[in-house]
Protein backbone atom coordinates (compact mmCIF):
# COMPACT_ATOMS: atom_id res chain seq x y z
CA UNK A 1 0.00 0.00 0.00
CA UNK A 2 1.24 3.48 -0.85
CA UNK A 3 1.12 6.18 1.62
CA UNK A 4 -1.77 7.47 -0.36
CA UNK A 5 -3.84 4.49 0.73
CA UNK A 6 -4.18 2.96 -2.93
CA UNK A 7 -3.50 -0.56 -3.59
CA UNK A 8 -3.49 -2.50 -6.63
CA UNK A 9 -4.17 -6.27 -7.70
CA UNK A 10 -2.63 -7.84 -10.89
CA UNK A 11 -4.30 -10.71 -12.00
CA UNK A 12 -2.43 -13.24 -14.63
CA UNK A 13 -4.06 -16.04 -15.82
CA UNK A 14 -6.49 -18.15 -18.02
CA UNK A 15 -9.83 -20.00 -18.49
CA UNK A 16 -8.72 -22.89 -19.31
CA UNK A 17 -11.42 -25.80 -19.41
CA UNK A 18 -15.07 -26.63 -19.00
CA UNK A 19 -16.53 -30.30 -18.56
CA UNK A 20 -20.18 -29.89 -20.70
CA UNK A 21 -20.91 -33.39 -21.88
CA UNK A 22 -24.43 -32.99 -23.43
CA UNK A 23 -23.04 -30.23 -25.49
CA UNK A 24 -20.33 -29.32 -28.58
CA UNK A 25 -19.14 -26.17 -30.06
CA UNK A 26 -19.43 -23.68 -27.32
CA UNK A 27 -17.57 -20.63 -26.15
CA UNK A 28 -16.95 -18.36 -23.15
CA UNK A 29 -17.73 -15.12 -22.54
CA UNK A 30 -15.94 -13.24 -19.22
CA UNK A 31 -16.13 -10.23 -17.62
CA UNK A 32 -14.84 -8.24 -14.07
CA UNK A 33 -17.39 -7.14 -11.94
CA UNK A 34 -16.29 -4.32 -9.44
CA UNK A 35 -17.29 -1.56 -6.85
CA UNK A 36 -17.60 1.70 -7.81
CA UNK A 37 -14.02 2.77 -6.23
CA UNK A 38 -11.94 0.36 -8.57
CA UNK A 39 -10.50 1.11 -11.98
CA UNK A 40 -9.05 -1.29 -14.71
CA UNK A 41 -5.51 0.20 -15.10
CA UNK A 42 -4.54 -2.20 -17.81
CA UNK A 43 -6.05 -4.97 -19.17
CA UNK A 44 -9.27 -5.82 -20.50
CA UNK A 45 -12.29 -6.08 -18.62
CA UNK A 46 -14.47 -8.29 -21.28
CA UNK A 47 -13.80 -10.76 -23.92
CA UNK A 48 -15.09 -13.38 -25.51
CA UNK A 49 -13.08 -16.92 -26.62
CA UNK A 50 -12.68 -18.72 -29.85
CA UNK A 51 -15.28 -21.61 -30.09
CA UNK A 52 -14.51 -25.09 -29.34
CA UNK A 53 -14.97 -28.51 -29.31
CA UNK A 54 -15.11 -31.44 -26.81
CA UNK A 55 -11.70 -33.47 -26.81
CA UNK A 56 -11.45 -36.91 -27.97
CA UNK A 57 -9.99 -38.13 -25.20
CA UNK A 58 -11.84 -39.76 -21.95
CA UNK A 59 -12.29 -36.82 -19.92
CA UNK A 60 -14.09 -34.71 -23.27
CA UNK A 61 -12.95 -31.70 -22.32
CA UNK A 62 -13.42 -28.50 -23.86
CA UNK A 63 -9.94 -27.04 -23.81
CA UNK A 64 -9.82 -22.96 -24.29
CA UNK A 65 -6.69 -21.50 -22.90
CA UNK A 66 -8.43 -18.04 -22.74
CA UNK A 67 -5.43 -15.42 -21.23
CA UNK A 68 -6.80 -13.35 -18.47
CA UNK A 69 -4.72 -10.33 -18.03
CA UNK A 70 -5.98 -7.21 -16.26
CA UNK A 71 -4.76 -5.00 -12.99
CA UNK A 72 -7.37 -3.27 -10.72
CA UNK A 73 -6.62 0.01 -8.54
CA UNK A 74 -8.54 0.82 -5.62
CA UNK A 75 -8.79 2.95 -1.96
CA UNK A 76 -10.91 0.50 -0.42
CA UNK A 77 -11.31 -3.27 -0.69
CA UNK A 78 -15.70 -3.20 -0.88
CA UNK A 79 -17.04 -4.06 -4.01
CA UNK A 80 -13.84 -6.48 -4.13
CA UNK A 81 -13.53 -7.46 -8.20
CA UNK A 82 -15.07 -10.93 -9.07
CA UNK A 83 -15.02 -12.50 -12.70
CA UNK A 84 -18.28 -13.51 -14.34
CA UNK A 85 -18.21 -16.47 -17.00
CA UNK A 86 -20.71 -16.99 -19.37
CA UNK A 87 -20.84 -20.28 -21.72
CA UNK A 88 -23.12 -20.13 -24.73
CA UNK A 89 -23.58 -22.96 -27.86
CA UNK A 90 -25.19 -23.25 -30.86
CA UNK A 91 -29.19 -25.35 -30.07
CA UNK A 92 -30.34 -27.32 -33.18
CA UNK A 93 -31.58 -23.96 -35.01
CA UNK A 94 -28.60 -22.26 -35.34
CA UNK A 95 -29.21 -19.89 -32.23
CA UNK A 96 -26.92 -18.94 -29.77
CA UNK A 97 -28.08 -20.11 -26.27
CA UNK A 98 -26.86 -19.88 -22.78
CA UNK A 99 -24.99 -23.09 -21.66
CA UNK A 100 -23.82 -22.09 -18.03
CA UNK A 101 -23.04 -19.22 -15.76
CA UNK A 102 -20.69 -19.18 -12.96
CA UNK A 103 -18.57 -16.63 -11.31
CA UNK A 104 -15.94 -16.40 -8.42
CA UNK A 105 -14.23 -13.57 -6.14
CA UNK A 106 -10.26 -13.02 -7.37
CA UNK A 107 -7.75 -14.09 -4.84
CA UNK A 108 -7.03 -11.71 -2.28
CA UNK A 109 -3.32 -13.26 -1.66
CA UNK A 110 -0.59 -13.08 -4.02
CA UNK A 111 -0.05 -16.70 -5.30
CA UNK A 112 -0.83 -19.49 -7.57
CA UNK A 113 -5.00 -20.42 -7.36
CA UNK A 114 -6.88 -22.83 -9.57
CA UNK A 115 -10.61 -21.88 -9.45
CA UNK A 116 -13.45 -24.44 -10.17
CA UNK A 117 -16.62 -22.68 -11.24
CA UNK A 118 -20.40 -24.55 -10.74
CA UNK A 119 -21.96 -23.66 -13.42
CA UNK A 120 -25.61 -23.18 -13.54
CA UNK A 121 -28.70 -22.20 -16.00
CA UNK A 122 -31.80 -20.14 -15.41
CA UNK A 123 -35.00 -21.97 -15.60
CA UNK A 124 -38.60 -21.19 -16.35
CA UNK A 125 -40.60 -20.24 -13.43
CA UNK A 126 -44.52 -21.68 -14.53
CA UNK A 127 -45.34 -24.41 -17.04
CA UNK A 128 -46.59 -22.11 -19.39
CA UNK A 129 -43.10 -20.33 -19.62
CA UNK A 130 -41.36 -23.34 -19.77
CA UNK A 131 -44.38 -24.84 -22.63
CA UNK A 132 -43.32 -21.55 -24.95
CA UNK A 133 -39.58 -22.20 -24.40
CA UNK A 134 -39.81 -25.41 -25.77
CA UNK A 135 -42.07 -24.61 -29.21
CA UNK A 136 -39.78 -21.13 -29.68
CA UNK A 137 -36.40 -22.62 -29.02
CA UNK A 138 -35.52 -19.91 -26.73
CA UNK A 139 -34.10 -20.88 -23.40
CA UNK A 140 -34.41 -18.22 -20.09
CA UNK A 141 -31.34 -15.87 -19.34
CA UNK A 142 -29.96 -12.98 -18.07
CA UNK A 143 -29.66 -9.72 -20.46
CA UNK A 144 -27.05 -8.69 -18.50
CA UNK A 145 -24.72 -11.24 -16.76
CA UNK A 146 -22.99 -8.89 -14.72
CA UNK A 147 -26.08 -9.17 -12.16
CA UNK A 148 -25.07 -12.48 -10.71
CA UNK A 149 -22.23 -10.45 -9.08
CA UNK A 150 -24.45 -7.81 -7.52
CA UNK A 151 -26.78 -8.52 -3.93
CA UNK A 152 -29.34 -6.30 -5.12
CA UNK A 153 -32.82 -7.75 -6.13
CA UNK A 154 -32.07 -11.67 -5.37
CA UNK A 155 -33.65 -11.98 -2.41
CA UNK A 156 -36.70 -14.45 -2.48
CA UNK A 157 -40.49 -13.78 -2.49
Amino acid sequence: MTAAGVFMISLAGQIESAEFHEFDDIYCKYCFVYGPDWVVTSGLEEGISQIVKRSRDERQLFVWNFPLDVTFKSTNPHGWPQLVVSVYGLDIFGNDVVRGYGLCHLPIAAGVYKKTLAMFVPESTSLLQKLTCWLTGRRPEYVDSRMLAQGEGREGE
